[in-house]
């Protein structure tokens, strides 16, 4: 797709609305789809300044039926939070409009600051990289916002749970009956909801992988208020299906030598993990192509489901 393709792409209302909250003599001049993204369309925009150079914004917007029945409250959760995160040490965007009902746009959508670095999908540097996310999970979960988010959601339940075809039959079962239970107590924190690699960007020199860091912190969407074994928990998962099992149990040793602090019972931390494991296997399939798209060609749903199966199940062998 050619840029004034991608220029044509985005919707004249929405143009003539990310145009308003420009500054005067700020034009846009192009649009470049951000890949990697299930729930919404995500744009960068390169915006002509007076002075003859550019700066670039995000345009997220939610077209999918399913997704903008749910865009107005996902939106002015992210807005929220992003004003919240300014001169917080966060690396996150800066808000610069939203439009959640779709008022003003042809779709509920959000404009932002863009962010330095990428993300980073490989498998290589990993031992570098996953102390950095660790440490800036420690971070968000430092937050105490004046406010608190909404109370975090959970929609997985033992009935919905889709066991991938040849997996651990028994594994599974019993994982099941984890989440059957009710879930622990916990001391609530600040937390991202969706924090894993594909929400993280990286500064990577190319002369000195071990000088990688953290330049941004995307997609705020799902701010809750909740235990941080659960973002743990989804980060782990991520990981696990990214790059292999023993990445998804990594991470939580990680985030504990930055720190952070996990439920204390074994039983407790077990219940988060699994619960967001579980979760997955609802939506292997959307994940899977995601990555994809993003450039990891070779993680098919079978090999994703593969890899989920070998989590779960290193999940219920692991001691204690």
């Amino acid at each position: 797709m050619t840029h004034l393709d991608e220029m044509a792409a985005v919707r004249p209302l929405t143009l003539a609305w990310v145009s308003r909250h420009l500054e005067v003599g700020e034009r846009i001049v192009r649009a470049d789809t951000l890949h990697g993204g299930i729930t919404a369309e995500m744009r960068r925009l390169t915006i002509a300044t007076r002075d003859g150079s550019t700066r670039d914004l995000v345009l997220r917007t939610f077209v999918d039926p399913f997704y903008v029945e749910h865009a107005e409250d996902w939106l002015s959760r992210e807005a929220g939070a992003l004003t919240l995160l300014a001169g917080t040490g966060v690396p996150a965007p800066g808000l610069v409009a939203v439009d959640p009902t779709a008022a003003h746009c042809e779709y509920p959508s959000l404009l932002m600051t863009h962010l330095a670095g990428r993300t980073v999908l490989d498998d290589e540097g990993l031992e570098t990289r996953v102390p950095l996310m660790a440490r800036q999970l420690v971070a968000i979960h430092a937050l105490r916002p004046a406010q608190r988010p909404r109370e975090y959601v959970t929609l997985t339940t033992a009935d919905t749970v889709v066991t991938p075809k040849g997996a651990d039959a028994a594994a599974w079962a019993a994982a099941i009956d984890v989440i059957r239970k009710p879930a622990p107590p916990y001391e609530g924190r600040f937390l991202h909801r969706d924090f894993q690699p594909g929400n993280v960007l990286f500064d990577l020199p190319p002369s000195r992988p071990a000088g990688a860091r953290i330049t941004g912190v995307v997609d705020w969407a799902a701010t809750s208020w909740g235990p941080a074994d659960l973002d743990v928990a989804h980060c782990s998962t991520n990981l696990a299906l990214l790059h292999g099992p023993e990445w998804g149990l990594r991470l939580p040793e990680a985030y504990e030598e930055a720190g952070g602090m996990l439920a204390a019972a074994a039983s407790e931390r077990l219940y988060w993990r699994v619960r967001d494991g579980l979760a997955c296997s609802e939506e292997v399939q959307l994940v899977a192509q995601s990555w994809r798209e993003a450039g990891r060609t070779e993680l098919t749903t079978r090999v994703v489901e593969e890899r989920l199966d070998a989590y779960v199940t290193a999940l219920m062998d692991a001691p204690g």
